[in-house]
């Protein structure tokens, strides 16, 4: 399974070099930006898994870096990633504010190593549960979509299948150009039947195909928490205090 990415935005030095040791041992890939304006470039290079973002710091703040992920239309492809925002101030009214710009959590310095790791572990697995909810919705309309084709199948056909035993109930053998009429009828529904027929095998082949890929995308919920167990064996494997 591939390495989650994060992204430690932090205009001080030691807290970079800090988080990329600690998470790099624990099995993450660690990106690294020392402002806001470099932090959104590294996005877009990296496009992480997460973003772990100190608020206080000069050029953009954590707050207008976020601001920019979540509503600025050049960053739609990645304003879902999930924020992290770590700031030295502990008021209520500016976590708030935080929050109601899309934070996803929000840790006060100075920190325990352990309950960052415990946050990003609850924030990582909250994003891939949205994830798979998604991806079963995705499957859900295809079923759905599939069904509808199915049923306008049966119904476009059903009529005219009708008619044409209607038809051949009434038809007299004798009459030589009611039976000629008869066969038109039957090769022109026939042939436009073949033709719809064609047209949703070729939906039916798409759709499954969709599913396929939307299935080989599903993560099962005990591997997902058995993935972030590991870090949390990592760290307690490694002894690390803090």
């Amino acid at each position: 399974m591939q390495k989650e990415k994060i992204l430690i935005v932090d205009d001080e030095q030691i807290n970079l070099d800090f988080f990329e040791v600690m998470l790099s041992k624990l099995g993450f890939t660690v990106e690294k930006a020392e402002d806001g304006e470099r932090a959104l470039q590294k996005v877009k290079e990296c496009n992480p898994d997460l973003i772990i973002l100190d608020n206080i710091m000069p050029r953009l703040s954590g707050w207008e870096v976020t601001k920019i992920l979540k509503n600025d239309e050049e960053y739609a492809e990645y304003s879902n990633i999930p924020v992290v925002m770590f700031s030295a101030m502990d008021d209520v009214k500016d976590k708030i504010e935080g929050f109601e710009l899309g934070v996803e959590d929000y840790i006060t310095k100075p920190f325990n190593f352990s309950e960052v790791l415990a946050r990003i572990k609850a924030v990582l697995r909250g994003r891939d549960l949205t994830q798979q909810i998604l991806q079963r919705e995705k499957r859900l309309a295809l079923t759905e979509s599939l069904n509808n084709s199915l049923l306008y199948f049966t119904n476009h056909v059903k009529k005219p299948t009708s008619d044409l035993l209607q038809m051949a109930q009434n038809l007299d053998a004798d009459d030589a150009g009611a039976v000629k009429k008869f066969v038109q009828s039957v090769i022109a529904e026939t042939e436009e039947t073949l033709a719809t027929l064609s047209g949703l095998e070729d939906k039916v082949q798409d759709l499954k195909v969709q599913g396929d890929k939307l299935k080989e995308d599903e993560v099962s919920l005990e591997s997902l928490e058995l993935k972030y167990q590991k870090h949390f064996n990592n760290y307690r494997a490694k002894n690390v205090n803090m």
